[in-house]
């Protein structure tokens, strides 16, 4: 192991939607899980070696025979995990919101296969494990709801998922509504509790307990260990739901949720994750941000969880992102790529056997109707009843939107047979606001290329134009203020049909808990569709200053 030295890097280590982070060590790798609501492959894994470079690895929840998501509305679904290992076993609780409540998995390999589910009989949502060194079991979860939120915690057997005792309330939080997201540490014989609080709004917050006893009676810190909720102009708002690690050379981190506000009102790419560093006051609690600020986008530290060969560690979205240089943007992004901006982009040209990892579907991956198989080296969907306004299982491969500033490009070739067959691209927070450009046949029998957006509900066609050619390119960009459609026929001289504010895809404005997710779709708008929509090509480029 590297020895301890300064380190630089930028926030968040996970652009994009990954809220709720739970992180184990295991020697000098690191493990990492993030909530997935309604989205299927559901609980991604990412493995690191410093905490600040992530890569995925699989899915925990990777088969449909784990579990059914297809009756899950939006926000529903699969809820904040915890990961932890014991002598040789990974675990991941977590909680399907709506369906069948709390339940864990294990793996002996985190890159899977994870087992079925195993059911546990107590608590509402955000449970966790804790393994003592006695041998005992701990699950911390949270009960109750709103202002009467609570922490309870009871044993029970790994093997089975049976209750050894009866709950008991550990924690009721500062007075603040939801106090959720428990973790239970043994630190050096002291037991630690860090707990989220204040909702995951503008009042999130971090609080931390301690005590001699895994059951209490817990001390609470006098403030939060990590809120910015008194920073209204800071640039990371919504700070909490904390996961307390030790890394090597005695450094000690938090990975944590946290929004990046455009103007400081709404939040389109939705809750990320988030590092820092923790050190402990000499009354032996751990500090991090109380409204201080130093929590912030480029963090310089005294240490690292893993400072390399150099010692020296200069990170950028490369977790995510390889570094394309610099990009002139295209059209609807005037001068992004220039005067600073560096380009991070990534290409599938759907030629492997198998998905990447990023891709994601809504409620069920249905192989049948999502499939590299139909022709090779192009992704091939066919549209069911389902449309993107539904809460079914909408026939869509999405990926996160990761940069304010962006852009996504796919080449379609589509050949609509019957009225409401349509294919295209979107931008997907959820039924209650999307935004859409795809062609679709009209019932008289009409091609046309439209654009639609979907904002509380309420359906605008944004444009309409005649359209006769079958293939062509399609393009969404975004400056975190608005998206623009626009389209090509030879990926030359595009053409902008619409274009409609970005707080369309804002849980700010329509609710939930999720971020904007960017990919193809394809519709019978009610009826089953007979027809095949091919893309060549999916291509997304960020841009960051």
């Amino acid at each position: 192991m590297a020895k301890t030295a300064s380190v630089t890097y930028t926030n968040p280590v996970l652009p994009g939607f990954y809220p709720d982070p739970s992180v184990v060590r295991v020697g000098d790798d690191y493990y990492l899980t993030t909530s997935t609501f309604e989205y299927f492959p559901g609980l991604p894994i990412f493995h690191s070696r410093d905490l600040m470079h992530w890569s995925q690895i699989g899915h925990a929840l990777h088969r449909p025979d784990q579990l059914d998501m297809t009756g899950r509305k939006s926000s529903e679904g699969i809820f904040a995990p915890t990961i932890r290992y014991h002598e040789g076993t990974f675990y991941i609780i977590t909680t399907d919101a709506m369906g069948i409540g709390n339940f864990y998995i294990s793996a002996q390999d985190p890159a899977g296969p994870w087992s079925d589910p195993i059911r546990i009989p107590y608590g509402n949502i955000d449970p966790s494990l804790m393994f003592d060194e006695d041998g005992k079991v701990y699950v911390t979860a949270q009960s109750g709801a709103d202002a009467d939120s609570h922490i309870i915690q009871y044993e029970i057997d790994i093997e089975t998922g049976q209750a050894l005792s009866e709950p008991v309330v550990i924690a009721r939080g500062d007075g603040g509504v939801w106090t959720e997201g428990p973790h239970l540490y043994n630190i050096r014989g002291s037991y630690y509790l860090v707990c989220a609080c204040g909702g995951t709004g503008r009042d999130h917050r971090a609080l931390v307990y301690r005590s001699e006893q895994p059951y209490g009676p817990f001390e609470m810190m006098p403030h939060p260990m990590l809120t910015h909720n008194g920073l209204p102009d800071h640039p990371i708002q919504n700070t909490g739901h904390a996961e307390l690690l030790e890394g090597p050379n005695g450094t000690w981190w938090i990975m944590f949720l946290g929004v990046r506000p455009v103007d400081g009102q709404y939040s389109v790419l939705g809750r990320e994750t988030f590092l820092a560093p923790v050190r402990w006051n000499e009354e032996g609690w751990p500090v991090v941000d109380n409204n201080e600020g130093t929590v912030s986008l480029t963090m310089t530290t005294g240490g690292t969880a893993d400072a390399g060969a150099n010692g020296v560690l200069a990170v950028g979205h490369g977790p995510i992102m390889q570094d394309a240089g610099t990009d002139t943007g295209g059209a609807g992004l005037p001068g992004v790529g220039q005067n600073g901006c560096k380009a991070h982009s990534w290409r599938d040209d759907f030629d492997r056997p198998q998905m990447e990892l990023r891709w994601t579907s809504v409620r069920a991956w249905d192989r049948s109707r999502i499939a590299l198989a139909e022709r090779e080296g192009s992704l091939t969907l066919r549209g069911n009843a389902f449309t993107l306004r539904d809460d079914g299982p909408v026939v869509f491969a999405g990926v996160r939107q990761q940069h304010l500033s962006m852009t996504a490009t796919t080449e379609l070739s589509f050949e609509p047979i019957q009225a409401g067959d349509e294919a295209g691209l979107a931008v997907r927070l959820n039924e209650r606001g999307h935004l859409a450009m795809g062609v679709c046949m009209l019932s008289d029998g009409r091609r046309t290329l439209r654009a639609v957006s979907v904002d509380r509900g309420e359906v605008a066609v944004l444009a309409q134009i005649p359209l006769q050619e079958e293939q062509l390119f399609l393009r969404m960009e975004s400056d975190g203020r608005s998206y623009s459609m626009l389209y090509s026929l030879e990926r030359s001289g595009w053409t902008c049909i619409a274009s409609a504010p970005a707080v369309v895809v804002s849980s700010d404005r329509n609710g939930g808990f999720t971020g904007a997710m960017i990919g193809l779709y394809a519709t019978g708008n009610g009826s089953e569709s007979k027809a095949y929509a091919r893309y060549d090509f999916f291509e997304y480029t960020g841009y960051t200053s």
